[in-house]
């Protein structure tokens, strides 16, 4: 099922715990254009399909990525998209995009998206796995 889009930026919103919804957005777009350079085929497509139109789109038509990037590098590329952003900052926008991200996938997709990511995004999807 699909998120709406006011109930995704929502989500972001309150664990990013933002002041406003152009922060929470502002996240959101970095945060999902960044992931959709790491994902690819079904497993891209079927969480677009769960997003809304707006970040799917995002989604689909990613920056580029010359490599993946290890958990670390994403937060650090996070905070080199966003202005005025720290990595302490960036970890905390990943995580409050991403966590929505895992909320709207549900644990199935999550499995499939987690096995096309470097080791170590479980913990920034907020989804821990077992070792």
């Amino acid at each position: 099922m699909t998120m709406r889009s006011a109930a995704f930026l929502d989500h972001v919103q309150a664990h990013g715990e933002y002041r406003t919804r152009a922060e929470a957005e502002r996240a959101a777009r970095v945060v999902l254009a960044l992931l959709g350079a790491h994902l690819v085929g079904a497993v891209r497509a079927s969480l677009a399909a769960r997003l809304p139109e707006t970040y799917a789109l995002i989604l689909l038509n990613p920056l580029q990525a010359a490599e993946p990037l290890s958990p670390e590098r994403f937060v650090r590329a996070t905070a080199a998209w966003i202005e005025g952003a720290s990595e302490k900052t960036a970890l905390w926008d990943v995580g409050a995009v991403l966590s929505t991200v895992a909320a709207a996938a549900g644990d199935a997709l999550m499995r499939e998206i987690l096995l096309q990511l470097p080791p170590g995004y479980d913990l920034l999807f907020g989804h821990p796995q077992p070792t």
